[in-house]
């Protein structure tokens, strides 16, 4: 089997204090043979900035790719991520998603060809996230008393998940659902990524777009494996956001599993070289 070589894209939107808690986290994995690549939806000068202040004192590389601000765009962000990554194994991560020290070396452990691994998350309250971003917390240094206490508390949705570890024989199941997928923590080979043209860029607002990409690597026959159990990350907690098209694009995706559509209509392949080359990637 071919060395699994991993590029961690990190998508971001104006949020320079949880982007900065994520790579804080991201630096310190117990597996750092890896690089990162930050996915910018947009963002302004702060986010610049903090990313700058990363790149100083990053112990692996980590790069900056950026696009004009034009409404939610995490599709084109991402596959503008993807293209800019040298890894034969992608990991899409959400930069108000926090890991766990062993995140990396998990993904690692559960990549298998033939399958995307569709990761999951622990929700913390609006004070929990005050408290972990003013108080510069180390969430890894929590002890199982203190996650029994924040989840008692309210300050964590579920706690069992980050007390134990599924063993793998559980993981991949031959009936396929695409609900409850979040591009937030998912890890996806490259060369499917490419067979499936990537995220979809025509989806217009937000929602749906990580269910899409799911249902035609399916269709091509890539598996999903769970990663419960196993590659959780502490999201933090952020208003709502606005999904006025969330019921139109997930009859989208409904009909794409029906035609057993594997093509995204705008992809990795409509992306122009151009556009990542002149000066959407940031100098380090």
């Amino acid at each position: 089997m071919s060395v699994v070589t991993i590029s961690l894209i990190i998508t971001t939107y104006n949020r320079p204090d949880a982007l900065t808690a994520v790579v804080e986290a991201c630096f310190a994995q117990s597996d750092l043979g890896y690089e990162i690549i930050i996915a910018d939806d947009g963002s302004g000068h702060n986010t610049r900035q903090a990313v700058a202040a990363l790149q100083a004192r990053a112990p692996l590389p980590l790069r900056h790719v950026w696009q004009e601000d034009k409404g939610f765009r995490a599709a084109r962000a991402r596959n503008l991520g993807t293209l800019a990554a040298k890894g034969n194994y992608i990991i899409f991560l959400d930069g108000d998603c926090i890991p766990q020290r062993n995140f990396i070396s998990q993904h690692r452990k559960l990549a298998q060809r033939g399958h995307l691994v569709s990761g999951s998350r622990v929700l913390l309250s609006e004070a929990a996230t005050r408290r972990t971003l003013e108080q510069h917390l180390d969430l890894h240094r929590l002890s199982v008393v203190d996650k029994l206490r924040w989840r008692l508390c309210g300050d964590l949705n579920k706690v069992l998940q980050l007390l134990m570890t599924w063993p793998d024989w559980k993981r991949t199941s031959k009936r396929f659902t695409w609900r409850r997928i979040k591009s937030c923590n998912m890890a996806v080979w490259r060369a499917d990524l490419e067979l499936v043209n990537g995220f979809d860029e025509s989806f217009v607002g937000w929602g749906h777009e990580d269910a899409d990409l799911v249902v035609r690597l399916f269709n091509a026959g890539v598996m999903r494996k769970d990663g419960a159990f196993a590659t959780e990350v502490f999201h933090l907690w952020h208003k709502e956001t606005k999904r006025d098209q969330a019921s139109s694009n997930r009859a989208v995706v409904r009909q794409r599993a029906v035609d057993r559509c594997t093509r995204a209509v705008r992809g990795l392949q409509q992306q122009q070289p151009a556009d990542v080359a002149a000066g959407q990637i940031m100098p380090q």
